[in-house]
């Protein structure tokens, strides 16, 4: 059981380092207790939709897919950017970049979170389906508790440092260069990473 959980923290700590950066620029521009709630929500949902695939994939189609379609996801960061690159004025306001998404009685943010989650998570596809295939059943049940204990572990460190008056004063002023080239940085990596673009552009 230890050797689970210890396997479980690893995995999920190798995987998921780079959310930390990208949670921590949320949660900078997160004003109300709803924006919080929605981007915990929409990061276990994101996660869990990865480990859900993961699952489905090791044991119902014994399929690992190919890097290069994985790398497709890329695409939902660098849409994002560009949208938010791509604002009015109006828009332009640091705090209605999120505040927008929190508003209208909407679940904006919680999607957001969560498509980002999925497209800079979808190359964990690679590294959860071997995982997942390796354990009994009862692991799985253990390492998916410690995957969801780790998670709120990580979005309670993001929001602690976004809280920090330097980091969130620095990323609210800069907040209109800095999301969009994060963003789109984080798509073009994916992409890269997975060979997408090098698949691409070889058809």
């Amino acid at each position: 059981m230890l050797q689970t959980i210890f396997s479980a923290i690893a995995v999920y700590i190798s995987t998921s380092i780079d959310y930390l950066f990208i949670l921590l620029i949320i949660f900078s521009q997160a004003y109300t207790q709803k924006g919080l709630r929605q981007i915990y929500f929409g990061q276990y949902l994101g996660t869990g939709i990865l480990v859900a695939i993961s699952l489905f994939a090791a044991y119902v189609l014994n399929f690992i897919p190919q890097d290069w379609m994985i790398g497709l996801l890329g695409l939902i960061p660098i849409y994002l950017g560009i949208r938010v690159a791509m604002g009015s004025e109006e828009e332009a306001e640091e705090e209605e970049v999120v505040e927008k998404l929190e508003s209208r009685g909407s679940n904006r943010l919680f999607w957001t979170v969560a498509l980002i989650t999925i497209a800079s998570g979808g190359d964990n596809l690679g590294i959860y389906i071997p995982y997942f295939t390796s354990l009994s059943v009862s692991e799985i049940v253990i390492a998916i508790v410690v995957f969801a204990l780790s998670i709120a572990v990580l979005c309670y460190i993001s929001y602690r440092l976004a809280k920090i008056s330097f980091v969130s004063e620095t990323l609210e002023k800069y907040e209109r260069i800095i999301v969009p080239i994060v963003f789109i940085g984080l798509g073009i990596f994916i992409m890269l990473e997975n060979g997408t673009i090098q698949t691409l552009f070889g058809l």
